[in-house]
């Protein structure tokens, strides 16, 4: 089957960017080159389209109730105009999906999911939605990310109305560029930015836009390598890599998105009782101190015997070191701890380290 097209497909061909089969649509993977894209992030300002995202609405009386059963952290301790990021997770506490949901107020929440689990987790909502019946919703949405420390003055810029009491984990309704959107300070680079959503027919009219306003700034389009790159050198779990229905939360080190004290949701048992045992297994930021690139399914060995494998890995531009995500066993999880990762069937030593590897 021919993967899908955002509709910014012909824009991106328009632009040069080399595109690929990317969870079943064509997705750019560079423009001018992985390492340029990423430092124009982390220095200027990027442009991703983010399109391939899912989006799913719970609207009416209850809305806020029944997102809040489903997902792992609390949209009743949110105010309107805020995003959480959170887990929906199975009956043994794994991950379906890592989301991010939106409190416009009591009546209207919006989730946004991975582009590969859309309809699986609509359906998985659907069937355990106690109350409001969710509306898949990801036709009606194009979605740009606008990354970078000039990120937010190239947005401002377009916008219909200022923009800067829209903090973190924030998000307004406006125009920009004249385009109907939904302004979300979000992002996956470890950069501060802006997320847009807006009308699939206006995507391009406001692709455009902000790559012109953004030309004396020196932003530039960017694919989805640099983005790997970027939210690696964050930490930034990626659905299908570092968390899969497999892993629990708690073993991922994002306990910080579980609230205990909010009720139930779904996985909760599960959850509880591992807070109380201790976890058996946890992810972990490593760098290698031998030459070589940590790369995912790479075997993870202690004393010659594999206890864990690698996630994601790259040679970061940013950190300027070769670094790794990867479960190992929770005594060897600890800042300083020494392992090898099996580089095509050579040991190369690792340690553990502090993450974000990056820090702004």
């Amino acid at each position: 089957m021919a993967p899908r097209q955002t509709p910014l497909n012909a824009a991106h061909k328009q632009l040069g960017g080399r595109l690929v089969d990317f969870a079943g649509w064509e997705m750019p993977v560079q423009y001018s080159g992985v390492i340029a894209e990423h430092e124009a992030v982390r220095t200027a300002a990027g442009i991703f389209d983010v399109s391939h995202m899912g989006e799913v609405e719970f609207k009416g009386a209850g809305a806020l109730e029944t997102a809040n059963a489903l997902i792992t952290n609390d949209l009743a301790k949110a105010t309107d105009g805020q995003a959480v990021y959170a887990g929906l997770l199975n009956d043994q506490g794994g991950f379906v999906d890592d989301v991010v949901a939106y409190r416009f107020n009591s009546e209207h929440i919006l989730i946004c999911v991975n582009a590969s689990n859309a309809d699986k987790d609509f359906g998985w909502m659907t069937e355990r939605a106690k109350g409001v019946k969710p509306v898949n919703r990801s036709a009606e949405f194009a979605q740009l990310a606008v990354q970078g420390p000039k990120a937010f003055g190239i947005v401002q810029k377009l916008a219909s109305k200022p923009l800067d009491g829209v903090a973190t984990y924030r998000f307004t309704t406006g125009q920009v560029a004249g385009v109907e959107c939904i302004i979300s300070r979000t992002g996956y680079t470890g950069e501060d930015g802006f997320e847009l959503y807006c009308p699939p027919k206006d995507a391009e009219k406001l692709w455009f836009a902000v790559l012109e306003a953004g030309k004396g700034d020196g932003l530039v389009p960017a694919g989805l390598g640099a983005r790997d790159s970027l939210r690696t050198e964050m930490k930034y779990a990626l659905y299908g890599n570092d968390i899969d229905d497999q892993h629990t939360p708690l073993e991922a080190g994002l306990g910080w998105i579980v609230k205990m004290d909010k009720g139930d949701f779904v996985g909760r048992a599960v959850l509880e009782k591992q807070k109380a045992e201790g976890v058996k297994r946890k992810l972990v930021g490593f760098e290698l101190t031998e030459a070589g690139i940590p790369r995912s399914h790479y075997p993870i060995l202690k004393d010659g015997q594999k206890v864990g494998e690698v996630t994601s890995g790259t040679m970061g531009p940013s950190v300027k070191k070769a670094v790794g995500i990867g479960y190992v066993p929770t005594a060897l999880a600890a800042e300083g701890s020494v392992f090898q990762v099996e580089i095509r069937g050579r040991p190369v030593g690792a340690r553990v380290v502090k993450t974000p590897f990056y820090k702004r």
